[in-house]
């Protein structure tokens, strides 16, 4: 990885920490929909800094998703029941952000913060082994 890569990476899971202290602090004053986007965003900085790792990478939050699923969950890299956090998030953000009467509920949305920060830790200590990567076997 050159140097630049590494700074990258650094960035967005730095942010990927950051987003998930906004998601606390959003949660603490009750405020779920935000926090869900949060959340997700949280997941997404943290997927896009293991892509970046590998050299790959997507414009489009889709494809994010995409790359995620076919190059760390379908081999079995990132486990399913970890991936299915962020799938979700996904979801519902798309849901809470664009669709009108969406209200998240402090009941649903507890779970997800510690599922999202579980996704983020696993994420950052499989960038810091830096044994694996999609590009090469294993």
């Amino acid at each position: 990885m050159i140097a630049w890569d590494k700074d990258l990476v650094g960035y967005r899971m730095a942010r990927a920490h950051e987003t998930l202290e906004d998601a606390r602090i959003l949660a603490t004053a009750g405020r779920w929909n935000a926090c869900v986007n949060r959340l997700y965003y949280a997941c997404f900085y943290a997927i896009s800094a293991l892509l970046v790792r590998d050299g790959l990478s997507s414009s489009k939050h889709a494809g994010v998703r995409s790359l995620f699923n076919m190059q760390y969950v379908k081999p079995g890299k990132i486990p399913k029941e970890l991936a299915r956090i962020y799938n979700d998030l996904f979801e519902r953000r798309q849901e809470g952000d664009y669709i009108d009467f969406v209200i998240f509920r402090e009941s649903q949305v507890l779970p997800w913060i510690y599922n999202a920060e579980e996704l983020v830790t696993f994420i950052s200590s499989l960038i810091q082994d830096n044994t694996w990567s999609p590009n090469c076997s294993t």
